[in-house]
């Protein structure tokens, strides 16, 4: 694996996105076991969406474009959800207290963060795009999903500090005013990024 490749996933992995957006949040609002169910839900879906591009399956969903926009519209319906879930919490403004023990939150997190990433057909055509630069038709299945993989690897250590950090912050950050900002703002990225899905082929 080049160094070059790890360069770019660190790239990539260091931009804003949805899957920061979402850990965040889920950090913020349900606590560390949250948090790190969302960063198992993101690696998980990538790793799928990796997988599914190294074995052929990836190009044949990017080619068969009812296939394709289905799953780009349901990201989309899913992200507006996600935000006009954020906004109506930032108006109602009522937050029951979060009990950290509970397994849910761990659930909820992975169930989010996984879906989140699955309905994103953009990282199918990431994984396109990305993979044939670095690796050799003729390579080997271990070698494609090897650099495959590694984009969900780094992708959940990177997460995984930011759990960490905003759940050190999480006392601060769960003040009645501060969470109610937080949900307006992380609803109306949430929104936004539906908006520039819907707009991409």
């Amino acid at each position: 694996m080049s160094p070059a490749y790890l360069i770019v996933v660190l790239a990539v992995v260091a931009t804003p996105g949805v899957d920061v957006l979402v850990t965040l949040r889920n950090t913020i609002t349900s606590g560390r076991r949250a948090g790190f169910g969302t960063v198992l839900g993101v690696g998980a879906g990538s790793a799928v969406q990796g997988v599914l591009v190294s074995v052929g399956v990836g190009a044949l969903i990017v080619r068969v474009q009812p296939l394709f926009q289905a799953i780009k519209w349901a990201g989309v319906a899913y992200l507006v959800w996600l935000g006009i879930s954020a906004w109506r919490s930032a108006l109602a403004g009522r937050y029951a207290e979060i009990d950290g023990s509970a397994d849910a939150g761990m659930a909820r997190g992975f169930r989010t963060g996984a879906l989140s990433n699955l309905t994103n057909p953009k990282m199918l055509v990431f994984y396109l795009a990305l993979l044939p630069q670095f690796v050799e038709p003729s390579a080997s299945a271990a070698v494609w999903l090897g650099h495959a993989l590694m984009l969900p690897l780094i992708g959940c250590a990177w997460l995984a500090v930011i759990v960490l950090g905003a759940s050190r912050a999480r006392e601060t950050l769960l003040r009645r005013r501060t969470r109610r900002v937080i949900d307006a703002v992380s609803g109306a990225f949430l929104v936004g990024f539906a908006a520039k899905l819907a707009r991409e082929a």
